[in-house]
Protein backbone atom coordinates (compact mmCIF):
# COMPACT_ATOMS: atom_id res chain seq x y z
CA UNK A 1 0.00 0.00 0.00
CA UNK A 2 1.09 3.28 -0.81
CA UNK A 3 0.10 6.86 1.11
CA UNK A 4 1.14 10.13 0.07
CA UNK A 5 3.95 11.63 1.83
CA UNK A 6 1.78 14.68 2.66
CA UNK A 7 -0.64 12.66 3.95
CA UNK A 8 1.41 10.31 6.35
CA UNK A 9 2.91 13.85 7.53
CA UNK A 10 -0.56 15.51 8.34
CA UNK A 11 -1.34 12.44 10.64
CA UNK A 12 2.06 12.56 12.38
CA UNK A 13 1.61 16.50 12.77
CA UNK A 14 -1.97 15.96 14.36
CA UNK A 15 -1.87 13.34 16.72
CA UNK A 16 -1.01 13.94 20.50
CA UNK A 17 -2.23 10.39 22.04
CA UNK A 18 -1.74 6.93 20.85
CA UNK A 19 -2.60 4.27 21.93
CA UNK A 20 0.09 1.12 21.58
CA UNK A 21 -2.18 -1.83 21.54
CA UNK A 22 0.13 -5.33 21.91
CA UNK A 23 2.78 -3.37 23.27
CA UNK A 24 5.57 -5.55 25.13
CA UNK A 25 7.74 -4.55 28.16
CA UNK A 26 10.37 -6.33 25.97
CA UNK A 27 13.02 -3.68 25.09
CA UNK A 28 14.28 -5.64 22.45
CA UNK A 29 10.77 -6.07 21.35
CA UNK A 30 9.61 -3.58 18.66
CA UNK A 31 6.46 -2.48 20.23
CA UNK A 32 8.43 -1.14 22.74
CA UNK A 33 11.10 0.67 21.05
CA UNK A 34 8.68 2.21 19.03
CA UNK A 35 6.97 3.50 21.68
CA UNK A 36 9.51 4.62 23.58
CA UNK A 37 10.82 6.64 20.18
CA UNK A 38 7.09 8.15 20.14
CA UNK A 39 7.24 9.11 23.74
CA UNK A 40 10.74 10.78 22.76
CA UNK A 41 9.31 12.44 19.85
CA UNK A 42 6.25 14.65 22.63
CA UNK A 43 3.73 11.70 22.05
CA UNK A 44 1.70 10.36 25.08
CA UNK A 45 1.92 6.60 24.47
CA UNK A 46 -0.68 4.65 26.10
CA UNK A 47 0.12 1.48 26.13
CA UNK A 48 -2.48 -1.47 26.22
CA UNK A 49 -1.18 -5.34 27.00
CA UNK A 50 -3.91 -7.47 29.13
CA UNK A 51 -1.05 -9.34 30.42
CA UNK A 52 0.94 -5.97 31.74
CA UNK A 53 -1.92 -4.32 32.82
CA UNK A 54 -1.89 -2.28 36.14
CA UNK A 55 2.13 -2.24 35.45
CA UNK A 56 3.44 0.86 34.28
CA UNK A 57 5.44 2.02 30.96
CA UNK A 58 6.93 4.75 29.61
CA UNK A 59 4.80 6.98 32.96
CA UNK A 60 1.79 6.20 31.79
CA UNK A 61 -0.44 2.64 33.16
CA UNK A 62 -0.80 -0.20 31.04
CA UNK A 63 -4.25 -0.73 30.22
CA UNK A 64 -6.14 -4.45 29.01
CA UNK A 65 -7.92 -3.15 26.67
CA UNK A 66 -9.31 0.23 24.63
CA UNK A 67 -12.20 0.43 26.56
CA UNK A 68 -10.18 0.62 30.00
CA UNK A 69 -8.83 3.62 28.80
CA UNK A 70 -10.22 7.12 30.59
CA UNK A 71 -8.75 9.69 28.55
CA UNK A 72 -9.27 10.45 24.21
CA UNK A 73 -6.48 8.96 21.76
CA UNK A 74 -6.25 10.40 18.54
CA UNK A 75 -4.63 7.52 17.18
CA UNK A 76 -4.63 3.30 18.10
CA UNK A 77 -1.40 1.99 17.03
CA UNK A 78 -1.85 -2.17 16.51
CA UNK A 79 0.98 -4.92 17.19
CA UNK A 80 -1.17 -7.77 16.81
CA UNK A 81 -1.63 -10.40 14.04
CA UNK A 82 -4.15 -9.03 11.24
CA UNK A 83 -7.42 -11.78 12.68
CA UNK A 84 -7.10 -9.55 15.99
CA UNK A 85 -7.43 -6.40 13.96
CA UNK A 86 -11.51 -6.36 13.43
CA UNK A 87 -12.14 -6.71 17.19
CA UNK A 88 -9.53 -3.94 17.73
CA UNK A 89 -11.04 -1.30 15.19
CA UNK A 90 -14.55 -2.37 16.48
CA UNK A 91 -13.57 -1.25 20.52
CA UNK A 92 -11.63 1.79 19.19
CA UNK A 93 -14.55 3.16 16.74
CA UNK A 94 -17.34 2.07 19.59
CA UNK A 95 -14.76 3.93 22.07
CA UNK A 96 -13.93 7.14 20.70
CA UNK A 97 -16.29 8.83 18.46
CA UNK A 98 -13.71 11.56 17.29
CA UNK A 99 -10.53 8.71 16.56
CA UNK A 100 -8.36 9.92 13.68
CA UNK A 101 -6.56 7.16 13.32
CA UNK A 102 -5.92 3.56 13.48
CA UNK A 103 -2.11 2.64 12.31
CA UNK A 104 -1.80 -1.11 11.87
CA UNK A 105 2.00 -1.98 11.95
CA UNK A 106 4.25 -3.69 9.59
CA UNK A 107 3.12 -6.88 8.46
CA UNK A 108 -0.22 -6.14 9.85
CA UNK A 109 -3.58 -5.63 7.17
CA UNK A 110 -6.98 -6.17 7.09
CA UNK A 111 -8.88 -4.86 4.55
CA UNK A 112 -12.84 -5.15 6.03
CA UNK A 113 -11.90 -3.23 9.53
CA UNK A 114 -10.09 -0.79 7.00
CA UNK A 115 -13.17 0.00 5.25
CA UNK A 116 -15.32 -0.12 8.05
CA UNK A 117 -13.25 2.48 9.72
CA UNK A 118 -12.86 4.43 6.94
CA UNK A 119 -16.68 4.79 5.62
CA UNK A 120 -16.68 6.56 9.52
CA UNK A 121 -14.11 9.02 8.25
CA UNK A 122 -11.33 7.67 10.33
CA UNK A 123 -8.11 7.74 8.68
CA UNK A 124 -6.62 3.87 8.22
CA UNK A 125 -3.06 3.14 7.68
CA UNK A 126 -1.76 -0.52 6.89
CA UNK A 127 1.75 -2.30 6.81
CA UNK A 128 3.69 1.11 7.87
CA UNK A 129 5.55 1.80 11.33
CA UNK A 130 5.03 5.24 12.72
CA UNK A 131 8.53 5.67 13.98
CA UNK A 132 9.83 4.92 10.35
CA UNK A 133 7.29 6.92 8.64
CA UNK A 134 8.21 9.82 11.46
CA UNK A 135 11.98 9.39 10.96
CA UNK A 136 11.75 8.64 7.08
CA UNK A 137 9.86 12.47 6.68
CA UNK A 138 11.28 14.48 9.40
CA UNK A 139 14.63 14.11 8.45
CA UNK A 140 15.85 11.62 10.84
CA UNK A 141 16.63 8.28 8.86
CA UNK A 142 20.32 7.81 8.25
CA UNK A 143 22.84 5.14 7.69
CA UNK A 144 21.14 1.86 6.57
CA UNK A 145 17.51 3.37 8.13
CA UNK A 146 18.62 3.75 11.47
CA UNK A 147 20.38 7.61 13.44
CA UNK A 148 23.27 6.29 14.85
CA UNK A 149 24.87 10.28 15.30
CA UNK A 150 27.86 8.57 13.68
CA UNK A 151 28.53 10.19 10.17
CA UNK A 152 29.61 7.12 7.69
CA UNK A 153 33.16 7.29 6.12
CA UNK A 154 33.30 7.51 2.12
CA UNK A 155 35.01 4.15 0.73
Amino acid sequence: MTYPDDFLRTILRRTKTIAIVGISANEVRPSYYVARYLRLKGYRVIPVNPGLAGQELFGETVYADLNSIPDTVDMVDIFRKPDAVPAIVDAALARWPELQTIWMQIGVEHAEAAKIAEARGVDVIQNRCPKVEYQRLFGELRMGGFNTGIMSAKL
